[in-house]
């Protein structure tokens, strides 16, 4: 590209050479042989009014008296009536320009002056002419080089941000060159460097909350499996594959339901359902792992309480709140059910050391964790609640209680419309 930026400004600027090169050559030898025509008209005139003033004077004239008023290598012939030719100087050979003038007394004045000199002098003219031209010739491959440069390095520095967005690297770069055009497409590189982070950000989001989520469903199905392949009895083996069918469409939904969220969070199915029949599912599901570790976990509270949400995402919460507590708790874990307001609450609570206080405030963060584990699952939790219209919060830190707000009423449509539009 820079080889192109320079051959076609040094073209350029050579045609604007030759074009007004050419004419300025014209004009000018015009211009010397037209002023050295003048002059030897002039030095004719001059020589015809000095003898003029000589013949009224002495009467006489001769060539010595004459020879001083002729320039250089000019000749001059001067013819009186009646008298001999007086010649000043040589006669020049070849191409002469000649200048004639007759005096009042009738005498007849020719000045000659050899071509060469106005030879020479268009010589120099061209010369003249030719050193700036080169002189224009430079300055406009300097200009070019640097006008090439300043267009060539920015192209380059966009193709390796181009190439950085192909191999994976979507840092913006947010470097601007002064020239409107590249600068446009600088900023639309930043732009989609952005939005390709956000891309990956939200992929890479996704299979971590996926990882995380299908987790303890996995683990389950695969206890409920091993019941039944060490059972041969056959009301055994079919509750419990009742309840492993039950659990995969419990992974289905949350399968179904990560990837709803990575669409859209706002898109939620939200009905009213028996707060109870989630609670105990959950008991059931995670009584066996409780039992290995020698713990318990129990309900209590308010029974027969509807809400209004995703049946579905409300497990995933209570299972992430139960999971932390096998984790990081100890003892008996409780869910208690009560409530507040138009709102029903769940309470999960253990007997184990709590929350440390200097991760009260940021328990809900992801890779914020107590121990060695992902610190994904409480913050996971918070965004299935809040995508359903409640929330979730830490209550107590000592001993540890989280609360999971659920709406008990239906909103109407022109409250869900109202929401929507201030969410948007």
């Amino acid at each position: 590209m820079r080889r192109r930026l320079i051959q076609s400004t040094l073209a350029v600027v050579l045609v604007v050479i030759a074009v007004f090169g050419v004419s300025l050559v014209i004009v000018e030898t015009q211009t010397i042989s037209s002023t050295a025509q003048e002059r030897v008209d002039l030095e004719a005139a001059r020589l015809a009014s000095i003898v003029d003033s000589r013949l009224l004077g002495t009467g006489s004239v001769d060539a010595e008296v004459l020879r001083g008023q002729v320039e250089g290598n000019r000749y001059a012939a001067i013819r009186i009536p009646g008298k001999p030719l007086i010649e000043i100087g040589s006669e020049p050979t070849g191409e002469v320009i000649r200048g004639e003038a007759t005096g009042e007394e009738g005498e007849t004045v020719i000045v000659q002056e050899p071509r060469s000199s106005v030879t020479r002098e268009v010589g120099r003219t061209l010369l003249i002419i030719g050193l700036v031209a080169l002189l224009a010739v430079i300055a406009a491959v300097l200009l070019a080089v640097r006008q090439a440069n300043r267009l060539a390095s920015p192209l380059t520095d966009l193709a390796e941000t181009a190439e950085r967005l192909g191999s994976g690297d979507p840092r913006p770069r947010h470097k601007r060159y002064g020239v409107p055009e590249l600068d446009r497409v600088a900023d639309v590189l930043d732009s989609s460097a952005e939005r390709i982070a956000r891309m990956l950000t939200a992929e890479r989001r996704l299979a971590a909350d996926a990882s995380h989520q299908l987790r303890t469903p996995l683990t389950a199905l695969s206890m409920r499996l091993e019941e039944i392949t060490l059972t041969d009895e056959p009301e055994t083996v079919k509750e419990e594959a009742t309840i492993a069918l039950a659990q995969v469409e419990r992974l289905t939904d949350v399968v179904e339901r990560l990837l709803t969220n990575s669409r859209d969070p706002r898109s939620g199915s939200a009905v009213v359902f028996e707060l109870d029949d989630v609670i105990q599912q959950q008991i059931a599901e995670w009584r066996p792992a409780y039992r290995s570790a020698g713990r318990a976990i129990v309900s209590s509270g308010k029974r027969h309480l509807t809400a209004v949400g995703t049946p579905g995402a409300v497990a995933q919460v209570l299972a992430a709140l139960i999971e932390n507590s096998l984790m990081h708790g100890g003892g008996t874990v409780a869910l208690r059910t009560r409530v507040t307001g138009n709102q029903a609450v769940v309470e999960v609570t253990d007997e184990g050391p709590g929350v440390p206080a200097d991760l009260g405030a940021r328990i809900f963060e992801r890779t914020i964790s107590g121990r060695n584990s992902t610190g994904i699952g409480l913050a996971v939790a918070r965004d299935l609640a809040e995508a359903d219209g409640g929330r979730l919060e830490l209550l107590q830190s000592k001993p540890p209680v989280f609360g999971l707000f659920l709406s008990r009423t239906q909103p109407s449509k022109a409250e869900a419309s109202e929401a929507d539009r201030t969410v948007r």
